[in-house]
């Protein structure tokens, strides 16, 4: 590596790669070639930046430099400007938008300014293929600090002194789950990681697996080590072919450098890891139904206890962290446990990945200490909204989570306040929206998500959430009563009394939120016949001003049903009985003469 004194680092993240970076990279290594730079001049695939809605992404080190938005065209001008010249290609450099000044490095880019990578450490920094770069930052020292200097139980006091709660929604502490599934004796024992990533808009496990996949396989050694496994397995959504393609080589190297399978590092451990493959299914997010996927049996969740610390993967003890919480372990073994527990709240303690995504300008994935506001994520790293809106609402914890508004935006985020203001941390899935979204049609879509994906094994969940659906329909659709809304209430709050597990106890959280925060649109719907928002087309009317109308009859050629009539050079008139509402005369009208109301 030191025969090399500059790294164009491309990012390989899925984003990127769908917009050619895989191309851009080929493109820079053969502009070095050409000008005879290959052997001082390397070009590395990394992880994902974060920093998706810029992408692709290009970084020149050490310098430093910042390319956003680059094309496989763009190669040639950064290799002899940059690389041969020593100038910066300012057309490629991220623009601030309120100094409207070129930016040249991340470090002074309100994106990354308040964020504290530790899980997504590596994620844009190492090419993820290679396991040399991985132990040059201090990669698998934690699996042999722990192998060669503490016992199992002074590990897991340590992690429980770190305050490290799960990431994958319940935030359970995680040196607690390690001790139960140590104590629990069994002549076999499991390590699973829970890669199911199934809420909507969420890429954050999928990231960090694509970035640095050695992160999360020496993690999972370690916690084999914990309690007393030696098999650990990856449960992993299909969909994920980078990140399954990623991991597989990752297997593969840490196996041939004697950090998996027998023996490891002389220590007389023995851990080997293999993957599961999913089928998306968002309730096997939920533990026991991953290990009864795992399983080859239906992904459904069953009654606890037994928890899995007791009886999990084939009715043996196993202990299940998902990808996320596995990638702060590392880290935490290595620089201790005060040092991850003066970072975040109290009671929440270090960081939390969030992908970002929604009315935002600024999509992406983020990673900020416990205690961040909303106000600083979506306004100061989010950059704000989109086209100038208005910011309305945004929803955390994906569609288990619950919509928080503006008054909420100065609530730090942490376990606890967002579950105290009716919404929860759930996985990390960060939606926000603004004044042209109704909530009320935002909650029709989370339980369209949420009916499909139950597994139908109980019936709160699996009648409850149909029947709630199909009251939020006809409230969408014009035919809502106001006693509607009582039935809403009352059967959210059943179903999150009476469901098996936290899928249907979770899934009326959109609907109780945001009735909670938004009654007057729901109010507006059912007794005004009104969508305030203009998104539930079938309380909307189509209308010609007309003074406006000049009789060109352009309107009533277009409409498919002949609803529009009126005489040539005379206003017309749309007749709402008949009118399916499909924006075709609006569309044709070339004197703002069709309105919405």
């Amino acid at each position: 590596m030191s025969k090399y004194s500059m790294h164009l680092l491309v990012c390989g993240g899925t984003g990127c790669k769908s917009q050619e970076s895989d191309n851009i990279a080929e493109k820079l290594k053969k502009e070095l070639l050409k000008q005879g730079l290959e052997d001082t001049v390397q070009v590395i695939m990394t992880g994902c930046f974060g920093f998706c809605e810029k992408g692709p992404i290009v970084k020149v080190m050490p310098d430093n430099t910042f390319y956003t938005r680059v094309k496989p065209e763009d190669a040639e001008e950064i290799v002899e400007e940059h690389v041969i010249k020593g100038r910066r290609v300012e057309r490629l450099l991220y623009t601030d938008p309120e100094t409207k000044a070129h930016v040249e490095d991340s470090k002074h880019m309100g994106f990354y300014k308040k964020q504290l990578r530790i899980a997504l450490r590596n994620c844009g920094v190492i090419d993820p293929e290679i396991i040399d770069e991985y132990i040059a930052r201090d990669g698998y020292s934690a699996l042999g600090e722990v192998l060669d200097k503490q016992t199992p139980e002074e590990t897991i006091e340590l992690m429980k002194a770190s305050g490290l709660r799960g990431r994958g929604g319940a935030g359970f502490p995680a040196g607690l789950k390690w001790d139960f599934a140590r104590k629990n004796e069994a002549d076999q024992k499991y390590v699973v990681c829970n890669a199911d990533e199934g809420d909507p808009g969420a890429f954050m496990d999928r990231s960090i697996l694509e970035g640095d996949p050695h992160s999360v396989l020496e993690a999972m050694a370690i916690v084999g080590r914990c309690i007393g496994a030696d098999m650990g397995y990856i449960y992993i959504r299909a969909e994920y072919p980078l990140a399954i393609s990623r991991l597989k080589i990752a297997i593969a190297q840490a196996r041939e450098y004697g950090l998996l399978g027998k023996d490891i590092l002389g220590s007389g451990f023995n851990f080997d890891i293999d993957l599961k493959y999913g089928a998306g299914a968002f309730v096997c997010g939920e533990e026991t139904a991953l290990i009864h996927s795992m399983e080859g049996d239906r992904g459904e969740p069953t009654l606890k206890p037994p928890f899995p610390a007791e009886s999990g993967y084939m009715g043996k003890p196993t202990n299940v962290n998902n990808v996320e919480t596995l990638a702060n372990v590392p880290v935490i073994i290595l620089k201790g446990a005060d040092w991850f527990s003066s970072i975040g709240t109290e009671s929440s303690k270090g960081t939390k990945v969030f992908a970002l995504a929604g009315k935002i300008n600024n999509v992406g994935l983020i990673e900020v200490p416990m205690g961040t506001t909303l106000r600083e994520v979506i306004f100061e790293i989010g950059g704000g909204i989109k086209d100038g809106k208005k910011f309305k609402a945004v929803q955390t914890g994906g569609p288990s989570g619950g919509c928080l508004t503006e008054k909420h935006l100065d609530t730090p985020i942490d376990y606890e306040n967002l579950v105290a203001n009716g919404s929860m941390m759930g996985s990390g899935g960060m939606i926000v929206m603004d004044e042209d979204d109704c909530m009320v049609s935002i909650a029709r879509f989370y339980l369209d998500f949420t009916v499909e994906e139950s597994c139908g094994k109980c019936a709160p969940c699996r009648i409850g959430n149909k029947r709630l659906h199909e009251l939020l329909q006809r409230i969408c659709e014009g035919k809502g009563e106001e006693s509607d809304l009582l039935r809403l209430r009352n059967l959210g709050e059943v179903i999150k009394d009476t469901s098996l597990c936290g899928l249907g106890q979770s899934s009326p959280n959109p609907v109780l939120s945001t009735m909670d925060n938004f009654y007057d649109e729901y109010l507006s719907h059912v007794v005004d016949k009104k969508c305030t928002s203009g998104v539930c087309t079938d309380l909307l009317e189509y209308f010609i001003v007309e003074e406006n109308c000049i009789g060109c009859t352009a309107c009533a050629r277009a409409c498919p049903v002949g609803c529009i009539s009126g005489e040539r050079k005379e206003p017309h008139l749309i007749n709402p009985d008949t009118c399916i509402k499909c924006g075709a005369c609006m569309e044709k009208c070339k004197f703002d003469a069709v309105i919405l109301k």
